[in-house]
């Protein structure tokens, strides 16, 4: 259970200059004293601590940092995202316009830009960098996966004398980021490391929507819509889809719901049997017989337990590299169906590499430039080891040690899943 500790933000050290920061919108500022209640309900069947709250993000009357002498950093970690480019963007005009940042630097290829022996050059970045890339996929300071010696990166912040450290990323990115705070200021030195989530997938607790995840969720469902059809232009045709979602199945139930065409939506936090009288395979077969097609949407993490051979390997991120799915099934469904004797149209999409490397749509241009901004505010305030949350629809900072000692999944009794086994009539395995 999370308690109020778990929650308390930590910070570089008193605040003694004024912000330069204005709001033509008539945005106040933020107190530390705000908070935002991290249970939404009360009664007898919720659990959690009533007294558990988040501080709400937001600009500072009074700030850490004197702006003019600052120099801040920007890292994308990890695999690409919608929203990437928007985010830097965000970042490098707010710190610029509304703060009067001296320096703003790009870190390239995420953080084997921080050491010296394997990275690129800093990228300066100043508004003629920025103006154009919020248009454009991916991000213009490149990106990888994995770690780098945490006591290299932290004489490299030093070296380049960095104040302020932008990590965008998922949980592995993270958790870097806090390693790398705690090496820094054990070398004395007042850096503030402001982390901005970044997961397609979806997976990051106290962030009720992460950017990327909309757009990918629209891309997803123009592919479950074109299976669909593909599906129903051929005698006993199938659609096999696979989606993102190693741990959470988010893209795959919004996908399903959006599009409101797939029969069946398989996902990592619930096992369903492939054999026997209600598995998966009698199930399409009985589908496609009352219907003449199934579309079938299946999260990369799901049905791992069907493989005789359990994963050992990793990425460089640390990830267990899991089975693949989507073939296994599609490989099962045309061996059910041929043992049957039965004609099998089958269609397999794994639009993976098409949706990460898609330009955010609008709804995650919003969302990326909104937690820009909110990082921002949390930085040059001296906010420190804090990652920009966003719950029950409000930006909040949440201690990083605390947003990573967990990964968020689809609850199997919310309205969301529920609405799923609706729309799809799948058995509840």
């Amino acid at each position: 259970m999370i308690e109020a500790p778990d929650l308390q933000v930590r910070s570089l050290g008193e605040c003694r200059y004024e912000s330069p920061y204005r709001s033509d919108t008539g945005q106040r500022f933020i107190s530390d004293a705000q908070r935002v209640r991290l249970e939404d309900e009360v009664g007898p069947d919720v659990t959690g601590s009533q007294d558990a709250l988040l501080e709400k993000a937001g600009p500072r009357a009074r700030i850490f940092f004197e702006p003019a002498r600052t120099t801040a950093a920007i890292v994308t970690c990890g695999g690409l995202s919608p929203g990437l480019n928007n985010v830097i963007r965000s970042i490098v005009l707010e710190l610029r316009e509304n703060y009067g940042v001296g320096r703003v630097v790009g870190v390239r290829d995420g953080f084997r830009g921080l050491n010296p022996d394997q990275g690129r050059p800093l990228l300066e970045l100043d508004d003629s960098v920025v103006k154009t890339i919020h248009h454009l996929g991916g991000t213009i300071l490149g990106s990888s996966r994995g770690s780098q010696d945490v006591s290299v990166m932290a004489d490299f912040i030093q070296d380049a004398d960095i104040d302020v450290l932008f990590c965008v990323g998922g949980d592995g990115t993270q958790r870097g980021a806090c390693a790398l705070s705690q090496a820094v200021h054990a070398r004395g030195r007042d850096t503030a490391i402001v982390g901005i989530p970044k997961t397609i997938d979806n997976d990051i607790p106290y962030v009720w929507m992460s950017f990327g995840y909309a757009t990918a969720v629209e891309i997803a469902r123009q592919v479950v819509s074109a299976a669909f059809v593909e599906a129903a232009g051929a005698p006993n045709g199938v659609g096999l889809v696979k989606l993102m979602g190693r741990d959470a199945g988010f893209i795959a139930a919004g996908a399903a719901l959006a599009s409101q065409d797939a029969d069946f939506v398989l996902v990592p936090e619930t096992p369903f049997p492939l054999d026997g009288t209600d598995g998966l395979l009698a199930e399409v077969e009985r589908r496609v017989q009352s219907r003449g097609q199934a579309v079938i949407v299946v999260a990369e993490g799901a049905g791992q337990h069907h493989f005789t051979e359990e994963a050992t390997t990793t990425d460089a991120s640390g990830n267990l590299r899991h089975r693949d799915i989507g073939v296994f099934l599609r490989q099962r469904i045309e061996a059910h169906f041929a043992a049957r004797g039965m004609e099998l149209n089958l269609k397999y999409i794994d639009p993976s590499y098409l949706i990460r490397g898609a330009a955010a749509n609008s709804w995650d241009r919003i969302l990326s430039d909104r937690m820009a901004r909110m990082a921002v505010h949390a930085a040059m305030a001296g906010k420190t080891e804090v990652l920009i949350g966003y719950h029950h629809e409000t930006f909040v900072h949440v201690p990083i040690s605390t947003a990573v000692a967990s990964r968020r999944r689809m609850n199997l009794q919310s309205d969301t899943w529920s609405a799923v086994l609706a729309c799809t009539r799948q058995p509840r395995w």
